[in-house]
């Protein structure tokens, strides 16, 4: 990782620790808009977060896909409910459309964007100002939108159903849906990361017949299995980034929805009881985890898609 692309995670690292913590979390995830709009501020104001993938002749910040990728895993260890995603890739489908007026409100912060691929589960489609449609060959922009909010199992990502009122077509579909994929595999590899360093904390001072579980040889292998898994599908994911295509996109989702599952499942079972508990923060980890891996496509959808590539 580049020197500049590190100091982009620490600056955004820094800003999660200080500004997202568990508490602030779930204050955010129970607002009115459904995230921390202070937070948010900071995020477009002081690391350009909004403005990362786009070019500097037009305001931005001129940097690649793999910058926002590493903000989004920041965000995604700590579950910080923010309209980042949304917000890029409506920025990437107008950028590919030459659509560029709307950037500036974008790349600031003060319009949020999303992209609908299925109209019935739209991230951040209750609060969106842009509403971008992509069906995999034409890109269409939704004016005088109706959202209707869903309850969801995941309350750190708000989902709605959106209904047009009127469309304008923007051109072709560069295949958005699998810029998607990369980006939220991004998110989701930080959120199995986080949940892992949580589990190797608890088995530290929890202590059972005398001694930390955690020293246990058992599940020393399990956390080691754990480790392997998420690092194994955090290189995946970043070469994908480096190298997208359609392909990779889906191998990308594929290991980074199976290790995020992966480790929340093993994290509810090392904590134990407390884990299903309200009030504790591995249920949230263990809901965006089964959320997420629904969200565009779930698992079994792209590993047919890589099925039919390779027979």
């Amino acid at each position: 990782m580049s020197e500049e692309r590190e100091l982009l995670r620490s600056t955004v690292a820094a800003l999660v620790d200080k500004h997202a913590t568990p508490e602030a979390v779930r204050t955010a995830m129970e607002s009115d808009r459904g995230y921390d709009e202070s937070l948010w501020k900071l995020l477009c104001e002081q690391v350009g977060a909004a403005a990362l993938v786009i070019p500097e002749d037009l305001g931005g910040a001129g940097g690649e896909l793999a910058d926002a990728a590493v903000v989004l895993e920041e965000l995604g260890k700590a579950l910080v409910p923010t309209p980042l995603l949304g917000t890029t890739l409506a920025e990437l489908a107008l950028l590919h459309a030459g659509d560029h007026e709307l950037l500036e409100g974008l790349a600031e912060g003060a319009s949020i964007g999303t992209v609908v691929f299925d109209p019935e589960y739209v991230v951040n489609g209750d609060i969106a100002d842009i509403v971008i449609a992509a069906d995999g060959t034409e890109l269409t922009r939704w004016t005088d939108v109706t959202a209707k909010p869903h309850a969801t199992m995941d309350l750190t990502r708000r989902l709605s159903s959106v209904t047009a009122g009127e469309t304008a077509a923007l051109g072709a579909d560069p295949g958005l849906a699998d810029t998607a994929a990369l980006l939220l595999a991004a998110e989701q590899i930080g959120a199995a990361a986080r949940a892992l360093d949580l589990t190797v904390a608890y088995t530290k001072d929890r202590v059972q017949f005398g001694r930390p579980i955690g020293s246990f040889q058992a599940l020393k292998h399990r956390m080691a299995d754990l480790y392997v898994t998420v690092q194994s599908a955090r290189a995946v994911i970043y070469d994908a980034i480096a190298d997208p295509s359609p392909a990779s996109a889906s191998l990308a989702r594929v290991f980074a929805s199976e290790a995020l599952t992966d480790v929340a499942a093993e994290a509810v079972q090392l904590h134990g009881g407390i884990a299903i508990t309200w009030e504790h923060d591995i249920q949230l980890y263990f809901k965006r985890a089964h959320a997420s891996a629904q969200l565009l496509g779930p698992p079994r959808e792209h590993l047919r898609r890589l099925e039919a590539q390779v027979f």
